[in-house]
């Protein structure tokens, strides 16, 4: 996989902590809060965190992917050569990742057809409700008595994704799995090494 810096990526070869965060997933299928994570990023030196939905992996890459408004505070987080690191908890399974690497936004003006494709497949993929709040006034703004936020339907069944739509992906390069059931607890971290391969090491809980 290409370096982030430059917005192209694509296919990697299957991390080890896949399995582990796919087990998870599956055994955490029926609370729909499984899929929402933390997200922490520098705004201006000082931390910044917000909860987002896991949208899937890139393109058989083990690139997680995100969706935001293009006009909320944490794009400003997201500049070229941004790092975040996602904090995820399975209640069901009691067991936390903490997966850390570089973020790179996907907007209208992205040139990278594989990540514009990538956009379109998400837009396409939100439910009626999600892509409302994309037609919103900006997030954040003071709100009016008078704000609207009524959109109409065809508005929303459009194809094309609004310039408001944003797709995030985060490469991890560094994973933290602790699993707190049992006793002792069980702690696995994965280091991607230069080579693109991973160094997996059973750590003290």
């Amino acid at each position: 996989m290409s370096d982030f810096g430059t917005t192209v990526v694509g296919p990697d070869p299957l991390a080890p902590w896949r399995s582990p965060l796919g087990r998870a997933l599956h055994r955490n299928r029926s609370q729909p809060h499984s899929r929402y994570v933390q997200l922490a990023t520098l705004a201006d030196g000082r931390p910044s965190n917000r909860t987002v939905v896991f949208r899937g992996f890139y393109d058989g890459s083990n690139t997680l992917m995100f969706v935001t408004d293009t006009r909320s505070a944490k794009v400003a987080d997201l500049s070229p050569g941004a790092w975040g690191e996602l904090c995820w908890y399975f209640t069901q399974t009691r067991e936390q990742f903490r997966l850390a690497g570089a973020i790179t936004l996907v907007t209208a003006d992205t040139v990278h057809w594989g990540l514009i494709q990538a956009r379109q497949h998400r837009w396409e993929a939100l439910s009626a409700a999600s892509r409302q709040s994309f037609y919103w006034p900006p997030p954040g703004d003071l709100r009016a008595e008078d704000t609207a936020f009524a959109i109409p339907a065809e508005a929303v069944a459009v194809s094309t994704p609004p310039p408001t739509f944003g797709l995030v992906l985060l490469q991890p390069d560094w994973v933290d799995h602790l699993e707190l059931r049992g006793n002792p607890q069980t702690r696995t971290q994965y280091q991607r090494q230069s080579d693109g391969g991973w160094q997996v090491m059973a750590v003290n809980p």
